[in-house]
């Protein structure tokens, strides 16, 4: 089993931004896992994964989910292909951190057993001894927010992971736990992963939770599967498919064009990708965007948010865009 370095590294000139207090400081673009083993296959996912590491980036987010919803997946397929990436790698090549979650799949709890049992099986099928981040990927609100916590906790004490998180928690369910962990003097969480784009905005009561309680945002659907890259027209076909799946609801949303508008014309201004805009509006938001890619030919419009800083008049632009 690998061991995740005690510091991280990023490429100079990035702005890391820190995660928590566990020492590591992440590139502003975390990288999606979820197509992995998926629409991505495993050499194509290592190509990907070894274009982003020698750019820099420094953080993988999958979950032990990915790909449970392909026929003959059972999830843990995403999780393997990196554990394979991450065992093959050259002395040397730079320091990635791991980010993997739990709960999502059909049956999984969230009990201090199941999440054990849920996070030793993820570091088996990654190669590793320990991981940065380790999410409760959906909450169960029926089950004491305590106990959800103890359960986590643990994960940290333990070494097993750097820290914890929570996805797709609502505000206030993310205020119980931070509480709870302070009762406790246990670890509380560090980060959130909620859905989030310049198009599906995060929650404003989840987002005022993050600020209040200094969480760092890891936003997914940061480019609205696709929708934000600037790749579908007004008038066009609605794509069928799967990863465009989600896209499909936005055709006959003239509020969505009117920020997909807004976006065309930062970028069209600035010479940029319109996806490099959409996740440096993101950025602006202080958040860490995560975004995925098939091929390491997608790679450079993603990675490229870290060079470009938006005005307050392209940030307003884009906010205000179909209110």
């Amino acid at each position: 089993m690998t061991s995740l370095p005690s510091t991280s590294t990023t490429a100079a000139g990035t702005g890391a931004v820190p995660l928590g207090d566990t020492g590591i400081d992440l590139h502003p673009l975390c990288l999606g896992g979820n197509v992995f083993g998926w629409s991505a296959d495993e050499q194509a996912s290592h190509a990907v994964l070894d274009a982003y590491a020698e750019a820099g980036g420094n953080l993988v987010d999958t979950a032990d989910v990915y790909s449970a919803w392909v026929p003959g997946h059972t999830g843990g397929e995403s999780e393997a292909v990196i554990g394979r990436w991450l065992g093959g790698r050259h002395p040397g090549g730079g320091a990635v951190q791991v980010a993997t979650k739990t709960g999502a799949a059909e049956g999984a709890q969230l009990s201090p057993s199941a999440v054990d049992e849920a996070l030793d099986a993820s570091l088996g099928r990654l190669g590793l001894d320990s991981v940065a981040l380790y999410y409760a990927h959906r909450d169960q609100p029926e089950r004491p927010v305590e106990e959800v916590v103890r359960a986590f906790a643990a994960t940290v004490t333990s070494g097993r992971a750097r820290a914890w998180a929570v996805s797709n928690w609502s505000a206030e369910r993310i205020d119980a736990a931070v509480a709870a962990a302070q009762e406790a003097g246990l670890p509380g969480p560090v980060a959130v992963q909620n859905a989030g784009s310049a198009v599906t905005r995060t929650d404003p009561a989840v987002v005022d939770a993050c600020r209040r309680h200094g969480l760092l945002a890891l936003p997914y659907g940061a480019l609205a599967s696709g929708f934000l890259t600037g790749k579908y027209s007004r008038g066009g076909e609605v794509p069928e498919s799967v990863r465009a799946e989600g896209v499909g609801k936005r055709f006959g949303d003239e509020r969505s064009w009117a920020v997909l508008d807004a976006v065309r014309a930062v970028a069209q201004a600035r010479g940029a990708e319109l996806g490099t805009v959409a996740l440096a509006w993101l950025r602006a938001q202080g958040a860490v965007p995560i975004a995925s890619a098939r091929t390491p030919e997608q790679l450079p419009a993603l990675l490229a948010v870290t060079a470009v800083e938006l005005s307050a008049d392209e940030l307003e632009s884009i906010t205000t865009a179909g209110l």
